[in-house]
């Protein structure tokens, strides 16, 4: 028994968000905020403060100076390490069949869209570890000058958002037309027309006696 494929929009902050930004007539495709692994580096960098600042604070007790030291860099490490995860959970990466946006921000709220008529192409990325947590990188080209949605990093569920995003992008096979804009070329001499007449050839001439 195959397992269900994993939504590529839910939350109650994504919903919010598309309701928010995206216009009535304008249904949400995907809306998802980045893969976890991008609080891998920061959780890192917090514990090594934090490590620090507890090392200060217990050295020694009866040292106020050390110890509000160490105080102050563990407060900091919690605002540093709580800043990035409420950036994790603000932001969020919205697709419709119009446009593309990216929504950051916890204090101040940033939007950054781009249409998808300007956008020339679509580069998808998945370093080593990318491919076994499962989230990659779009790298998207756009008519015009750079852009700030030049590059989306640590996106999740790698395989379906690629194949959501190529389906948005390339919709199907339509008939191609002719580049010059001409007319069809007719039915050959002696088929049948759409009135079901048999068209025939040109009567011949006769040479000048």
């Amino acid at each position: 028994m195959t397992g269900q494929p994993r939504s590529l929009y839910d939350g109650r902050r994504a919903k919010k968000d598309v309701a928010k930004y995206l216009l009535e007539d304008e249904p949400a495709i995907i809306a998802t905020r980045r893969h976890w692994a991008v609080l891998v580096g920061p959780v890192l960098k917090a514990l090594l403060v934090l490590v620090g600042g507890g090392w200060l604070f217990l050295l020694d007790p009866g040292n106020r100076v050390t110890t509000l030291a160490g105080l102050a860099v563990v407060v900091g490490g919690l605002v540093y390490l709580g800043l990035r995860a409420g950036e994790w959970y603000m932001r969020h990466f919205i697709v419709s069949h119009r446009r593309m946006l990216l929504t950051s921000g916890v204090l101040v709220r940033t939007v950054t869209l781009l249409p998808r008529r300007r956008i020339t192409d679509l580069t998808w990325q998945e370093t080593f570890f990318g491919q076994l947590l499962g989230y990659g990188t779009f790298r998207i080209e756009s008519a015009g000058q750079h852009q700030a949605l030049a590059e989306v990093t640590y996106l999740p569920h790698a395989d379906e958002l690629y194949r959501t995003i190529s389906r948005l992008l390339f919709p199907g096979n339509a008939p191609e037309e002719d580049e010059e804009g001409d007319e069809p070329p007719g039915p050959p001499p002696g088929s049948a027309g759409p009135s079901g007449r048999q068209d025939t050839e040109p009567i011949p001439r006769l040479p000048p006696a």
